[in-house]
């Protein structure tokens, strides 16, 4: 058995238990009529948008706390029973195995399933793309609706709402990145590669999608070129992971440091677009435009 089977199997096995015991207690939501959606989401991207259009409406609940990180979630066994009880999980599978397992064991009344909007190989972050956040907004409008009908005009409003602010964001962004078309942004890990291809710039990241994994000598020889031979005058960290790397080859290069947010962990007193907006204003002063 693999090292982590037995955890994910025993995830699964309470799903079905804390099921079980919650059987014919009623479900939230337009069923009820008084009680509000119960809903569960496995990151902070997809709790903004599921706290937007649910306002008023729902309960919202991340598996995920503040600040924390959203990969490889291992879950316990309350975690597990409040997916087993939500009516909508908002999710991005493969992941987060073992979310997937326990919605393969117990599915939820609705699952939107976000995975379709992220594909890039094996690099989730759709969300630094605004266009794909507000695809996601319309989803999970969609999905509230049919679970409480009742509600339907006022996730439709809110949906709207939410996504005429993120075609702003949108626009902000590629109004200020026009003058960096065709620029390399080189990121210490390859987070950020929806911002790039919807603003067309050219993302190289010293390490892959996997932050945690250190890049080889012939990997940093490679950026070392890149840096050199395009102009490059800036290298972007993540916030939350070291910058030990990028800092000691801005340093040998010649060149300065900077800071970008994945918007993943997210402290109670950050939201998504004040995080996606100092990217903006990051971007357009580190990049060679």
């Amino acid at each position: 058995m693999k090292p982590h089977a037995a955890p994910r199997l025993l995830a699964a096995a309470t799903v079905v238990l804390v099921s079980a015991a919650c059987a014919g207690t009623g479900s939230a939501g337009g069923e009820t009529g008084d009680e509000q959606l119960q809903v569960t989401v496995s990151s902070y991207p997809l709790q903004y948008v599921a706290e937007r259009v649910t306002a008023g409406r729902a309960e919202v609940d991340n598996l995920v706390p503040p600040g924390a990180d959203s990969h490889n979630l291992d879950l316990s066994a309350q975690q597990v029973g409040r997916l087993g009880e939500a009516d909508l999980v908002v999710h991005v599978s493969g992941l987060q195995p073992a979310v997937d397992d326990a919605l393969e064991a117990q599915p939820p009344d609705r699952l939107v399933d976000a995975a379709p909007l992220a594909d890039l190989d094996g690099d989730p972050h759709f969300w630094l793309d605004p266009s794909r956040m507000a695809e996601l907004t319309r989803q999970v409008a969609d999905a509230a609706s049919d679970l409480d009908p009742d509600g339907a005009q006022q996730y439709t409003a809110n949906a709207e709402e939410l996504g005429q602010e993120l075609t702003a964001l949108d626009q902000e962004y590629a109004a200020a990145l026009a003058p960096c078309a065709g620029a390399t942004l080189v990121t210490a890990h390859e987070a950020f590669g929806y911002l790039a291809q919807r603003y067309d710039l050219q993302q190289v990241g010293i390490s892959g999608i996997d932050p945690h994994v250190e890049p080889s000598p012939a990997r940093l020889r490679e950026v070392v070129d890149t840096v050199s031979g395009r102009g490059v005058r800036t290298l972007f960290f993540e916030a939350a992971t070291s910058p030990a790397v990028a800092e000691t080859l801005a340093q040998d290069m010649g060149v300065q440091t900077s800071v970008l947010h994945p918007v993943e962990r997210v402290t109670e007193d950050q939201d998504y677009p004040g995080l996606m907006r100092e990217n903006l204003s990051a971007l357009t002063q580190g990049l060679a435009c």
